[in-house]
């Protein structure tokens, strides 16, 4: 699972990444819903989110992202790929990893590894509701509930894991992602969708 998934998933609730993972796309949902789910992601993670999710997520941290910080994460992009991709998915974290992954963020502009784990954050909380169809922000709610009318229309799909994924998935809108309290966020995040978007593992 991607470094980008896994904020997704801590954004949209531990329920729905079970039902995004079992469902290969909420295109034909989307299409009668007018709107399409936000791209998966398939970065591998850093060392410190390889763990899976805790039942407990702790709050995000929500700051207001500046065209430097979407430019680090950015320039950033390949380097740490250079560095997760050799982790396995299950890799405890490593202190000489994360050192070396601190070394690349503050080359690139950010105080510290935790700084640029708060601006990814913050990123993957925009993404997690976006139409990538349309590149604007249309929230998480109606992402998901795109995603549920997929899979009800979806006949392919063994019925045991259908019924699970919609489970999960109807779970997840009980407890929606916080509302974004910096809508500039939106605003920055629409304008670096694409390189956004391909530089972190949805391109």
């Amino acid at each position: 699972m991607g470094e980008l998934a896994r904020r997704l998933a801590a954004a949209l609730g531990i329920a729905c990444l079970a039902a995004a993972i079992a469902v290969p796309s909420a295109g034909g949902a989307l299409a009668q819903a007018g709107q399409s789910p936000p791209k998966k992601q398939t970065n591998p993670a850093p060392p410190s989110q390889a763990a899976p999710l805790p039942a407990q997520q702790a709050p995000l941290k929500q700051i207001a992202l500046t065209e430097q910080q979407i430019a680090g994460v950015l320039s950033a992009a390949k380097e740490m790929d250079s560095i997760t991709a050799k982790l396995p998915e299950s890799a405890k974290p490593d202190p000489k990893v994360i050192a070396q992954l601190d070394g690349v963020v503050r080359k690139n502009g950010f105080a510290s590894y935790d700084e640029y784990n708060d601006v990814l954050d913050n990123i993957s909380l925009v993404l997690a509701g976006f139409d990538p169809a349309t590149r604007k922000y249309v929230g998480p709610e109606t992402v998901i509930k795109a995603q549920i009318a997929q899979l009800q229309a979806d006949k392919k799909m063994p019925a045991r894991n259908r019924k699970q994924a919609l489970a999960d998935l109807n779970e997840a809108l009980k407890s929606p992602p916080p509302p974004i309290e910096n809508t500039g966020n939106i605003d920055l995040v629409t304008k670096y969708y694409d390189k956004l978007t391909e530089a972190l593992g949805g391109g």
